[in-house]
């Protein structure tokens, strides 16, 4: 048979005896190791404030016959929620669209059954349940989370931070990076032209024939003496050249 207390409050453990003994002196064990820690008063183990860590197997014996213990008794204790924790399903960045899940944990006794999830600057619950999913998230849904755990003994509240990143925010630097790319393409091609282009050049004027005559003797045509004359002192004053007539 089980003994059940409740965190806070006292409690006190009773042991008794067939045997007719003088001034008996009681010894108490707690999950089968000697408690020196506790206050023991005649044949009772008192318990100020009863504590989780108060939780487990008791028995006694009468000092002298230590080898005959009474049958152990379990002590369990009730309490509220205790170290809540509450995590966050998607790892790295929240992007709109994406499917998001927090979860509420507790330890507390009876277990915690109830939990209810609120967003911070509102007043209405916006989920329940050990879990919490957001299906196609928005940059709305960026905010304050918290947890309310509650059992018959209590509550408590944790809390996790959702950070919801826009998508136009990603549509904008994909912009960017994809118009540095191709602004940075573009100029390596221009670059590459005109290097072939001046190469092009100067293989050109290497192969170029040296017996060909010159653009302005190969302008002169049978005209008029006024004509060539015209060519000449036009063709002689372009090459800066003496000409005698």
């Amino acid at each position: 048979m089980s003994m059940v207390a409740s965190e806070a409050e006292t409690s006190d453990l009773t042991c008794k005896t067939t045997c007719s003994l003088t001034d008996p002196t009681f010894i108490w064990y707690k999950d089968g190791r000697l408690l020196t820690t506790k206050t023991i008063e005649n044949n009772q183990l008192h318990l100020q404030t009863v504590s989780s860590e108060d939780a487990g197997s008791y028995s006694c014996a009468v000092g002298g016959s230590q080898h005959l213990r009474s049958t152990a008794r379990s002590l369990g204790v009730r309490y509220p929620p205790k170290s809540i924790s509450v995590s966050i399903s998607h790892s790295g960045e929240i992007v709109e669209g994406s499917s998001v899940t927090v979860t509420c944990s507790s330890d507390g006794n009876p277990p915690v059954k109830i939990y209810t999830w609120f967003k911070e600057g509102g007043t209405s619950p916006v989920g329940s349940g050990q879990n919490y999913s957001i299906i196609s998230i928005t940059a709305d849904h960026t905010g304050l989370y918290y947890c309310e755990a509650q059992n018959d003994h209590g509550a408590l509240n944790g809390t996790v931070m959702v950070s919801v990143k826009s998508r136009s925010s990603s549509a904008v630097w994909f912009a960017v990076g994809g118009g540095s790319f191709l602004l940075i393409t573009v100029l390596i091609c221009i670059c590459r032209i005109n290097r072939k282009k001046r190469r092009s050049d100067k293989h050109g004027d290497e192969n170029a024939d040296p017996n060909a005559k010159d653009d302005t003797y190969a302008a002169l045509q049978p005209r008029s003496s006024d004509d060539v004359y015209q060519t000449l002192a036009v063709s002689v004053s372009s090459q800066v050249l003496p000409l005698d007539l």
